[in-house]
């Protein structure tokens, strides 16, 4: 295996629930999904990630139910698909207080709270964790979190980004604009905390928001959180291409993921930036352990534990599509549209079963995946950093924590020797971490336009 030129990214995937994207593994005897509503879980969690160099945790999350599935919440309530869920805003500081490192992604959706409040808890944020926080837009995609916020429906697609255009204006105004640098200062003789003529109203007035107002909070360490962003569709990928610093894709092959991959470097070029100011990482679920036999006999174990029913409502959420209406040995086709190809591509084009389905793709319904012992795995990852220009992985659990245990002690010594993933944590914030330039965003995003001055600030 030939070497990558530049250091794997990886990030821990999770949620603040039992069953994130593999359905019925909490029930296996070595799982801790279970104890997500307890403090502690995270606070373990955390300090293992941290001890395998991991770039950060990223923390899904949706505000409904996956009811797609039969008419009704039922399989996902016994499944445990992704409900009950927790906030997962509110884990971080914790987490961050056992950690000098590890950074957070935390998923929120543009759809359902207003950027004002929204601002504040991100710089709150970023204030506890000291520029270790970043967040992943979402624009929200069902009904259910539509219906319980007011609305009759989910917004149309192409106008939930137009809302997403104008929601991180409003941040972006708030975070960079609206505090100048030095509008704070405790050294001593100082007379005021904040400087009256250097906190500024944003005065925005747009078609879905009035922000007339400061931004509560003083600037953090980052101002402007790290961005994620995770949307396969032509206005999704053109949004992140505007505004994403870290794009998350769930492309099943690596002939997916090459012309997303290059679309999205085209795209933030043509925006006039840096096609690699935007790291990409792919989904990747990989069963290892000390051999290639250990390896396939884990992943043996898994498969007893998953459940069909569950991922099916999954699926059925993902895909906006009842499944339950055919039956398992039933032929299903599934019709190619812009906002669901990696999902198309990884259904397969023309005839399948759901039996058929399941059976493969219990576990790794989120991206690329990978069984087998050390060698095998980083093998495995480097081929597809090298044959489609990604920058990492988002490694989804099979079992929380063993899998991401499994991947520390066997995958990432592995890696580390041949040179292509961290030895140990470069010093600063999660934007320097990742890009090596200090906790701002450069001048050629979207953001810098609304700034006052041009920030130099120290690490």
């Amino acid at each position: 295996m030939s070497a990558v030129t530049r250091q794997i990214v990886l990030n821990a995937f999770d949620m603040n629930c039992v069953t994130h994207i593999v359905a019925g593994t909490w029930r296996h005897p070595e799982s801790q999904a279970a104890r997500y509503k307890d403090l502690d879980y995270w606070i373990d969690l955390a300090r293992l990630l941290e001890r395998g160099l991991f770039d950060g945790l990223f923390i899904a999350d949706v505000l409904g139910i996956y009811d797609v599935y039969g008419g009704g919440p039922e399989a996902a309530l016994r499944s445990g698909a992704q409900v009950p869920v927790n906030d997962p805003l509110l884990v971080v500081p914790a987490m961050a207080a056992v950690t000098e490192h590890l950074g957070f992604g935390i998923t929120a959706a543009t759809s359902f709270e207003h950027p004002y409040s929204f601002a504040r808890r991100m710089s709150t944020l970023d204030h506890l964790t000291k520029g270790r926080v970043g967040w992943n837009i979402v624009t929200g995609y069902l009904e259910s979190a539509a219906r319980n916020h007011g609305l009759d429906t989910i917004t149309p697609h192409a106008d939930r980004y137009d809302i997403a255009d104008e929601y991180t204006e409003v941040l972006y105004k708030l975070w960079e604009g609206s505090w100048e640098d030095d509008a704070v200062g405790t050294e001593p003789g100082r007379a005021h905390y904040a400087d009256p003529a250097k906190v500024h109203p944003i005065e925005h007035s747009g078609k879905h928001f009035r922000v007339p107002g400061i931004h509560l909070c003083e600037p953090s360490t980052q101002r402007t959180p790290v961005l994620y962003q995770a949307g396969a569709s032509n206005r999704g990928r053109q949004f992140g291409a505007e505004n994403a610093e870290v794009i998350f894709i769930g492309a099943p092959t690596k002939e997916v993921l090459r012309e997303a991959v290059a679309d999205i470097r085209t795209r933030a070029s043509d925006a006039g930036r840096d096609p690699y100011d935007v790291k990409i990482v792919n989904g990747h679920v990989a069963v290892t352990g000390p051999t290639r036999q250990a390896a396939r006999d884990r992943y043996d174990d898994f498969r007893r534990y998953t459940d069909p029913e569950g991922a099916l409502a999954l699926w059925s959420g993902w895909l906006g599509s009842d499944l339950s209406r055919f039956d398992l040995d039933d032929p299903v086709a599934v019709t190619d549209n812009e906002y669901l190809k990696s999902s198309v591509q990884m259904f397969g084009q023309g005839q399948w079963t759901l039996r058929d389905f399941i059976d493969a793709h219990a576990i790794d319904a989120e991206g690329g995946f990978s069984v087998g012992g050390p060698t095998e795995v980083a093998d495995d990852l480097q081929s597809w950093v090298e044959e489609t220009d990604v920058d990492g992985f988002n490694l989804t659990n099979v079992i929380t924590p063993g899998s991401f245990v499994d991947f520390i002690e066997h995958v990432v010594p592995e890696l580390q020797r041949r040179g292509v993933y961290k030895t140990a944590y470069e010093q600063g914030s999660l934007r320097h971490k990742l890009f090596g330039r200090g906790p701002r965003l450069p001048e050629s995003h979207r953001a810098a336009r609304y700034r006052r001055v041009t920030e130099e600030v120290s690490r």
